[in-house]
């Protein structure tokens, strides 16, 4: 404590070594040399040093969702974590549609594919859901007519 009654709180930013890195994501000096030079991953240089930013470590990993997680992840609301949603439609002059871009081939296939919706009763976090074996028919190929 100063004498002025106030407390001094010291904040010290970490960082990692290159060998840190490594160790951390756990991959060769190589890998992580050629992931610097590709420009793929965020890097400082601290004099001679170079560092590595946890959080920067961390927004470098891909997380690839399975559909299991992901079936469970939609079940909570993404905002505050509550468990209870309420299943809707959003309505517009009719049903939202979400319509791809592009699609693989030529499909006679609606290309619109139907949102459904969820909202959390305790904060209001809508929450749009597509259909997406729909989806993923339409991005895949042109297939059989789909009357849905």
């Amino acid at each position: 404590m100063e004498a002025g009654g106030e407390e001094v709180v010291e904040f010290r930013q970490r960082w990692f070594t290159i060998k840190e890195a490594c160790e951390y994501l756990d991959v060769s000096e190589q890998t992580l040399h050629r992931w610097m030079r590709e420009g793929a991953i965020t890097y400082y240089k601290i004099g001679g040093s170079t560092r590595f930013k946890p959080e920067d470590l961390d927004a470098f990993v891909k997380k690839f969702t399975s559909f299991g997680e992901a079936r469970r992840i939609v079940d909570r609301c993404a905002r505050c974590g509550h468990a209870e949603l309420v299943e809707g439609t959003v309505q517009s002059t009719g049903r939202v549609y979400f319509r791809p871009k592009k699609t693989r081939f030529f499909t006679l296939r609606e290309g619109a594919v139907k949102v459904n919706a969820l909202v959390c009763p305790r904060c209001g976090h809508i929450t749009l859901i597509a259909d997406v074996e729909k989806l993923a028919r339409l991005l895949k190929d042109g297939g059989s007519e789909d009357k849905s």
